[in-house]
């Protein structure tokens, strides 16, 4: 059975407050997490290698112009060391992220690569910013698997205010993301929820992005300014958007992140270091109940973890390796699911059939396509494809704010 998803059902969803309702919502993304990509919890190791960067991002402690932080690089040795680490808690993935740094040569992280491909059985992701076609192709060449840059909005307009280009070089995040798929890596991406400016009709439009660019891994967190940068210290404003504004609660990310299960059955998705920090005590936990199958425990050194300060206040930040992993390892098994094991990637499962009584949803296209606020188009329908166990969640699925769904 086909039905289609309108936008004004996801931008129901978005403005949806009755807990009942959004119960419904938090179930229906937990049954398709369990359908499509199981119980299993995947650990991904992240080091923070480099908090240089060249950029002058609105919102983020690590831009240049933070002349109070101060800046260091791991060596090829110590970043060993933490891919050695991720594979002794049993991890298959270390993630090697850093500010947009070009003190990293691209000869000398290709190496890097090389020997966390030839010295463990870790996948590598990379996460380092808006690089040449000529870096992203040297890495993938020398093994890494998978990149991650998140596009944070789908509305131009609003990218450009918060992340001005470097100088006359202008890069196009969208662009990129593709050109990494070309170049045969995973590729992940994602938002920041509650941006200043950021409307409820373009979170919407970012879900049906997500889905567009098939990704394999979307992480969503809310937006939370340094305070040492212009949209921290209140020396920036935006415009009203006239009671349209998207608040950075944790309500409104884990809305986001069911919602991408839904149009993403078979993404990686991690309940993701922002949200613990809004929510210590069980911000995760939550993440992991409505929608997210990831968690991203941090192996930075502890002499450098409380200088990669995107934003304040992180969570975990005192805490060694090996007493988050323990921690972490409680947590999942407090929720009845398990720490996956091996590599986790999105290509390791056969997913792409539908399920038996399943609904499926498709956004139509216009004749030369899909348009989306914002500027960008849908090349080809939005489908969901939705696992349904009962004649009650089928009719909710139809008509998602009927009385009786």
């Amino acid at each position: 059975m086909s039905v289609t998803i309108e936008k004004t059902e996801i931008l129901g969803w978005l403005r949806e407050e009755n807990p009942a309702r959004l119960k419904e919502l938090w179930q229906r993304a937990d049954e398709i997490r369990r359908s499509r990509v199981g119980d299993a919890v995947h650990l991904r190791g992240l080091v923070e290698i480099s908090n240089f960067c060249s950029r002058q991002c609105a919102y983020c402690g690590l831009r240049v112009g933070n002349e109070n932080l101060a800046r260091y690089r791991m060596d090829l040795n110590e970043i060993l060391e933490a891919a050695q680490q991720a594979v002794s808690f049993g991890y298959g993935t270390v993630v090697l992220q850093g500010g947009e740094d070009y003190g990293i040569a691209t000869l000398w992280m290709a190496e890097i690569i090389r020997r966390i491909k030839g010295e463990t059985p870790l996948a590598v992701t990379l996460s380092l910013g808006e690089r040449p076609d000529k870096d992203l192709a040297a890495w993938r060449k020398a093994g890494a698997d998978r990149y991650l840059l998140r596009f944070e909005t789908s509305d131009p307009n609003l990218f450009e205010e918060i992340h001005p280009p470097l100088g006359r070089r202008k890069f196009d995040r969208l662009a990129i993301l593709r050109r990494l798929r070309g170049l045969g890596f995973e590729v992940g991406s994602g938002i920041m929820v509650g941006i200043p400016g950021q409307t409820y009709a373009s979170v919407a439009n970012d879900i049906a992005l997500f889905r567009e660019l098939d990704l394999d891994m979307i992480g969503i967190g809310p937006f939370i300014p340094h305070p040492g940068t212009p949209l921290g210290n209140g020396l920036r404003f935006f415009p009203s958007v006239n009671g349209e504004q998207v608040p950075n609660t944790e309500l409104m990310v884990y809305k986001a992140v069911a919602l991408t299960r839904l149009v993403r059955p078979d993404a990686n998705i991690p309940a993701t270091s922002a949200l613990a920090t809004i929510n210590k005590a069980n911000g995760r936990e939550l993440g992991l109940q409505r929608g997210a199958n990831v968690f991203m425990p941090n192996l930075t050194p502890l002499k450098y973890r409380h200088l990669y300060q995107i934003y304040p206040n992180k969570a975990c930040i005192a805490e060694t390796g090996d007493a988050c992993n323990g921690c972490l390892s409680l947590r999942i098994k407090g929720l009845g699911r398990h720490i996956g094991r091996g590599q986790g990637g999105r290509k390791d499962r056969d997913l792409f059939a539908p399920e038996r009584g399943s609904v499926s949803r498709s956004i139509p296209q216009t004749q030369s396509g899909t348009m989306i606020p914002g500027g960008f188009e849908l090349t080809r329908p939005l489908r969901v494809t939705v696992p349904i166990s009962d004649e009650r969640s089928r009719r909710s699925i139809l008509n998602p704010f009927s009385s009786h769904a």
